[in-house]
């Protein structure tokens, strides 16, 4: 069974915000929704998507934590500890533990429905208002916010996953972009890998967008990292209103990708150049539609396999870390072929 949802011009108008929000549309008995467009993966959708293994294959998804060297956005790199586990009084080392401190946002990630707000408004996703105390020092009143945690209570994420291998595709056609460039397509440019690689989207899908950005990028010095990070301009998908609309009604539970941000930057609104702070999509998506973003994943192993089977769907599933009030967290996610 598949869910009823309004086409985006037909989602009802919320106060304060434009048309296309979709605040309110998955709560039930009173209770404020936290999952977002997660809901619909219903278990006839997880049930269909288990269909989808055929050759036995587990891929993982996840790019090293600390990929990124030094991370920007004054975000910090990765510390890790390991501590040797000793009793003095019997003179004996017996084994190690880890200490590991990191920023969720500096490699494979997914983000919460709390980590972009709408910028008109102040708000994330279903009208709520997060605040660092809140989601530091989580208490039963403030667990309603949409962070990741809640993520357990339904099981994580298992579903179809579907690759649009863009990166592939644009070598085969002859096009050249630089990763680093600001490079975006479009929805035509989406359509047009699916129907390349045969693929026809379903209601509750995951997509998955290939770039190539974390190849790139780990092929490079931590001085070269920086230097191709530090433009600020990155491929993507185009941060479009029309865009949202496209990625609303075809009623993706969650988009990822490899690169930085999943949608381009830096963001340009009506021919307009914007500063970073202005994202397009990630308001949409995160705050208007309750649409989780994946970012930095790291997709060349799975791209091969499904280049080589001829196949670009499968069982994705991920279970991000269960930190109470997370905001972003590794995907620690699988595709399943």
């Amino acid at each position: 069974m598949t869910l009823s949802l309004p086409d985006f011009d037909d989602l009802p108008p919320v106060e304060g915000v434009p048309q296309g929000c979709a605040w309110g549309i998955f709560d039930q008995d009173g209770q404020k929704d936290v999952y977002g467009t997660l809901n619909l993966l219903t278990p006839d959708v997880v049930k269909a998507a288990a269909e989808e293994v055929r050759h036995g294959i587990s891929i993982s998804l996840n790019w090293p934590i600390g990929s990124i060297k030094i991370p920007g956005f004054f975000r910090k790199s990765l510390n890790h500890t390991v501590v040797k586990l000793e009793d003095p009084h019997a003179n004996l080392h017996y084994g190690f533990d880890d200490e590991v401190e990191f920023n969720t946002q500096a490699s494979s990630q997914w983000d919460s429905l709390c980590h972009f707000m709408h910028l008109p408004t102040g708000k994330t996703y279903n009208g709520v208002t997060p605040t660092v105390k809140d989601m530091q020092n989580p208490t039963k009143g403030s667990q309603k916010l949409p962070t990741l945690d809640h993520w357990h209570d339904r099981g994580c994420v298992a579903g179809r996953g579907v690759l649009i291998d863009f990166k592939s595709y644009a070598d085969a056609e002859g096009l050249k972009y630089d990763p680093f460039s600001g490079f975006r397509i479009g929805i035509a440019d989406i359509e047009a890998v699916a129907a390349y690689q045969g693929v026809t989207f379903r209601q509750g899908d995951i997509l998955i967008i290939r770039f190539g950005v974390t190849e790139a990028l780990g092929q490079m010095t931590p001085d070269e990292q920086t230097s191709a990070l530090s433009t600020y301009s990155y491929c993507g998908v185009d941060g479009t209103k029309e865009m949202a609309r496209w990625l609303w009604n075809q009623h993706f539970a969650a988009i990822a990708s490899d690169n930085v941000a999943v949608e381009a930057m830096p963001p340009i609104v009506d021919g307009e150049t914007k500063p970073l702070t202005q994202l397009v999509l990630h308001q949409w998506c995160l705050s208007l539609f309750g649409m989780p973003l994946g970012e930095l994943w790291y997709l060349k192993t799975l791209a091969t396999h499904c280049k080589g089977n001829q196949k670009y769907t499968f069982l994705l599933t991920s279970a991000p870390l269960n930190v109470p009030g997370a905001v972003g967290s590794p995907p620690n996610a699988l595709a399943l072929l």
